[in-house]
């Protein structure tokens, strides 16, 4: 429209053209002119009010063109911000946008430069750090300063509250962005543990990139998938009379169908208050145990506060009244310690204490409070950052404490493959604990694979024993020749087990074995992977 009333615009003024210019119009054509020209200006004010008003939060974000670049970047340590990256670029696309989906380290630093949009969704690990598909991008391209004027963006951060870095790289992220003259299109969003009106925040806001498709962006179901319930078969201890803390094999068992998952996958574990604390709780508030009947079943409301976080309790509140406001438990995460042909599904936790000498929500529900037999809610989650190296490539795993647990189902695959004929590649186990006495988890097995064959070479480090203190780094470095020759032979490295400590010093040690250029290639090669936590 726009076009087409300056195309007449100038068709009515060309008719003076043929006499020496300026010619006079007469009064009513001046009136005409004054017209277009006024139409000309509103719809000029039109189009900039609907598409050129600068970006801000929420629905004043302005939306992308079609043929605009829209990215949408990851940062992922456990796999839970790679789907929710993916999640938001299948929204974008059902609703008519072209995103493109990749990790950050996967990404030419060229696409921010060229400008228009970019989401990030982006996890914290350890100490603050960056997840390992970002590490080369924290390390080369946010030690730098961009011309990133032309950039627009978005930021989820994901994280953990009882972290002192709660969200730190996703807020290092946000801040270089903004330094390097990038315009946020709303502002920054923390997720903690997973929470959906943090997740249903951010659905809101990047469906304002795609104006009339809006709607169906923010309908999208985006929970959680419901947990499954599974049985706690069996629960002993691994590590009597170590000086740390017990650490129990826990065996559960599907109620139905066994599903299927990969050696590095994990479980999301729903975790509950044990029964004589919520009757407690229930009685010093002077609360009736009432039946709830509601739109999330029939149920006592002990039932459900075993399940959720509690709320300050109102005087004069009612069971109903006090249902209404519970929100759930946040989940705790665990690596899986087997595989589906070993018929369990297999974890190794270590009960945590609070600072107040209260059990840990997740350790203690699992390790103490719930009985044999007990219901078990729980959901498996895919870890494709962690999944196995080919059978027949060298395989170097290192880990501490129960971080043995995600390593050992990667030696239960390599068993697998072996008592099918297939060829595997030598597998090489380092680990680091305590006491060499007591805190060596699934020492029968690993001494039977050592037997078989399925393990090549075993190193153990262990911290508190007087003899030879030592870190499992340490035994790294004491194998610096050995470790040069297996990753000249196409060894692929798993690290497993806490990010503070012990693999901030496997990551030093490496580099310093190695160097900095090749860890760095071994991780854009996908041959060094890490579940810490």
């Amino acid at each position: 429209m726009l076009l087409v009333a300056l195309a007449a615009l100038a068709g009515w003024m060309l008719q003076w053209q043929p006499s020496p210019w300026p010619r006079q119009p007469a009064p009513t054509d001046r009136l005409v002119i004054a017209g277009a020209l006024l139409l000309s200006y509103l719809l000029c004010t039109a189009h900039w009010l609907r598409k050129g008003r600068s970006p801000g939060r929420g629905s004043d974000a302005q939306p992308a063109p079609a043929d605009a670049s829209l990215q949408v970047l990851y940062a992922s340590q456990t796999g839970f911000a790679r789907r929710l990256a993916e999640l938001s670029a299948a929204s974008l696309q059902d609703a008519g946008a072209t995103p493109v989906l990749s990790a950050l380290d996967d990404m030419a630093p060229e696409r921010l430069d060229a400008g228009n949009v970019a989401l990030f969704i982006v996890s914290t690990t350890g100490e603050g750090d960056p997840p390992d598909n970002a590490l080369v991008f924290a390390a080369d391209i946010m030690s730098t300063t961009r011309d990133l004027t032309n950039l627009r963006y978005a930021v989820l951060a994901l994280g953990d509250r009882r972290y002192d870095h709660y969200c730190a790289f996703g807020h290092a992220l946000d801040e270089w962005l903004r330094r390097c003259g990038a315009t946020p299109m709303f502002d920054l969003i923390d997720v903690d543990n997973g929470d959906g009106g943090a997740l249903r925040r951010w659905q809101h806001d990047i469906a304002q990139l795609v104006g009339d498709a809006a709607a169906a962006i923010e309908a999208a179901d985006w929970a959680s998938p419901e947990y499954d319930t599974w049985t706690l078969v069996s629960r002993h201890e691994t590590n009597p009379g170590s000086v740390g803390a017990p650490a129990y094999d826990i065996r559960l068992r599907a109620q139905g169908t066994m599903p299927r998952w990969t050696a590095g996958d994990l479980v999301e574990i729903g975790p509950e208050h044990d029964a004589a604390t919520v009757a407690d709780w229930l009685r010093v508030r002077g609360i009736d145990d009432a039946m709830l009947d509601d739109d999330l079943g029939r149920e006592r409301l002990s039932t459900r506060l075993a399940r959720s976080r509690w709320p300050e309790h109102r005087d004069g509140e009612g069971a109903a009244t006090l249902a209404a406001r519970l929100e759930p438990l946040p989940h705790r995460e665990y690596s899986i310690a087997s595989i589906p042909e070993d018929g369990d599904l297999r974890l190794l936790v270590r009960l945590a204490r609070r600072a107040d000498g209260g059990l840990g929500l997740g350790s203690g529900w699992l390790c103490m409070h719930a009985p044999l037999d007990a219901a078990i809610r729980l959901r498996i989650r895919s870890n494709p950052g962690f999944h196995p190296a080919p059978d027949d490539a060298p395989l170097v795993l290192i880990g501490n404490g129960t971080g043995i647990a995600g390593l050992r189902a990667h030696l239960a695959q390599r068993a697998l493959s072996t008592s099918h004929e297939t060829a595997i590649g030598r597998t090489w186990l380092l680990f680091g604990e305590r006491q060499q006495a007591h805190d060596v988890h699934y020492a029968d097995e690993l001494d039977a694979w050592s037997r078989d064959g399925v393990l090549a070479r075993t190193d153990y480090a262990f911290s508190r024993d007087p003899d030879r203190p030592r870190y499992v780094q340490d035994a790294l470095r004491d194998s610096a020749d050995t470790l040069r020759t297996w990753i000249d032979e196409g060894a692929h490295l798993r690290v497993c087990g806490s990010a503070s400590g012990m693999a901030t010093g496997v990551d030093d040690a490496l580099r310093d074995i190695l160097g900095d250029a090749s860890v760095d290639a071994l991780r854009r090669d996908g041959r060094y992977r890490r579940d810490v936590y």
